[in-house]
């Protein structure tokens, strides 16, 4: 996904790009496709394995050495190139990003692996054998939907996007599966796939991030008649967005990977409409709920034995509810999404942990219970507290040889202090 295109023109424009010479081994000034065509040429190739290992300290001195066999311009790419593939092998894995190529945006603002890999493996169970990938960026979620044997048609109206998407179904022996076109995505007829994925671009070279849905590209608006259209679609959204501007026969998917939430997904034709979802990955557990038969929130109650901290998919998809109801408790204040028990009960969707005090809060007071416990490792939460973890790190200076973890909260509208540990 790149950035925002001029108005009118509702699809991923131009990527971030690295310039350089003329001729596919001297890349012309000012031409980013000449540049990327230059590093797919075997001069290029072999530029790019010689890059491959260096670091950022050493770079003016590999760029000062390599300028001696290579062209200047052709050099700046592998060596932009190569540090786009390290960033990139977080999202894509080592094994991947290595043999991929990115643009800064594409880095960005792709799909984590994994993520892509449970949406394609969802697209697959819906049955869907042919899918239109509209905004396709450098193919992340391509790659997926045509490792699980889907055959895929990848739109983008940037000429080098397109190129690295290209270069990255070849690359990874995907070529036959995926075919990537080059146009405005308004324009392409998508009737005879099985089903329409678009992952509208929601960043501005001039704005940054953006948070209204309509200022998408294409807006989410355009996205959803998309949707409708198709047998089976999926809309890729910010996982922020409103829950008023969610359509009302959609199956709203927020997911998690590693505890961090990722994306929030609108799926249509699937069997469950007007429902909420929220998975966590790389696990895989997925907590389900039809709109109707949503739990009302739960009551607040005194602080129990344990306290669950539900997954960040969990709070998005405003299921906290349905995780209480799994535990037994309820929450320690309405407005945080905490929730206590008496009891210890397994559950992938919330992290457990056992609370051993609570105070008032009070730097002081927790400065003196800390020295007393001997905790030299202290990991600081907070919700609903405008205190920075850190700063109060620096003012406790804990010391000892135990953990803790300490919630900055408030428990029936007080600022309070939750100490515990997690539950193995």
């Amino acid at each position: 996904m790149g950035q925002v295109n001029a108005p009118n023109t509702p699809s991923r424009p131009a990527a971030d790009h690295v310039t350089g010479g003329a001729g596919p081994a001297d890349p012309g000034p000012g031409d980013p496709l000449a540049a990327f065509a230059a590093l797919r040429t075997g001069t290029g190739r072999a530029l790019l394995d010689e890059v491959r290992d260096v670091e950022p300290a050493g770079e003016l001195a590999a760029a000062t050495r390599l300028r001696r066999s290579y062209p200047a311009p052709l050099v700046s790419a592998a060596l932009a190139q190569a540090r786009l593939r390290t960033r990139a092998a977080a999202k894509f894995g080592a094994k991947d990003a290595t043999r991929m190529f990115f643009t800064p945006n594409g880095v960005e603002q792709s799909t984590r692996a994994s993520v892509a890999a449970h949406r394609a493996a969802r697209f697959k169970d819906l049955g869907v054998r042919s899918l239109a990938d509209l905004c396709c960026g450098i193919g992340g979620d391509a790659i997926a939907l045509a490792r699980a044997g889907i055959s895929v048609l990848a739109v983008d109206r940037d000429p080098l996007t397109c190129a690295v998407a290209r270069a990255n179904a070849e690359a990874l022996g995907l070529a036959d599966l995926i075919e990537v076109r080059e146009a405005d995505v308004t324009d392409v007829d998508t009737s005879a796939y099985d089903a329409v994925f678009v992952d509208p671009a929601r960043r501005s070279a001039k704005r940054g991030r953006i948070f209204d849905p309509e200022s998408y590209s294409p807006p989410l608006s355009w996205a959803v008649e998309a949707a409708r259209t198709a047998p089976r679609a999926a809309l890729k959204i910010a996982p922020g967005i409103p829950h008023e501007a969610v359509p009302a026969e959609a199956e709203a998917e927020w997911i998690s990977d590693g505890g961090d939430v990722k994306e929030a997904v609108l799926w249509f034709g699937t069997d469950s409409p007007a429902s909420h979802r929220a998975t966590l990955l790389p696990g895989g557990a997925s907590l389900h709920s039809p709109l109707a038969t949503m739990l009302p929130d739960p009551g607040v109650r005194p602080v129990g034995r344990y306290l669950y901290e539900p997954d960040g998919a969990v709070i998005r998809a405003h299921l906290v509810a349905e995780v209480a109801a799994r535990v037994g408790g309820g929450l320690i204040d309405e407005t945080i999404a905490y929730v206590t028990s008496d009891e210890l009960h397994a559950t992938p969707y919330a992290t457990a942990y056992e609370i051993t005090d609570q105070l008032p809060f009070g730097v002081k007071k927790l400065k003196a219970l800390l020295r007393e416990r001997e905790v030299g490792v202290l990991t600081v939460k907070k919700r609903g507290s405008a205190v920075e973890p850190e700063e109060l790190r620096r003012k406790v200076k804990p010391q000892g040889k135990n953990a803790a973890t300490v919630f900055l909260t408030r428990v029936a509208g007080a600022p309070a202090m939750l100490i515990g540990h997690p539950v193995a």
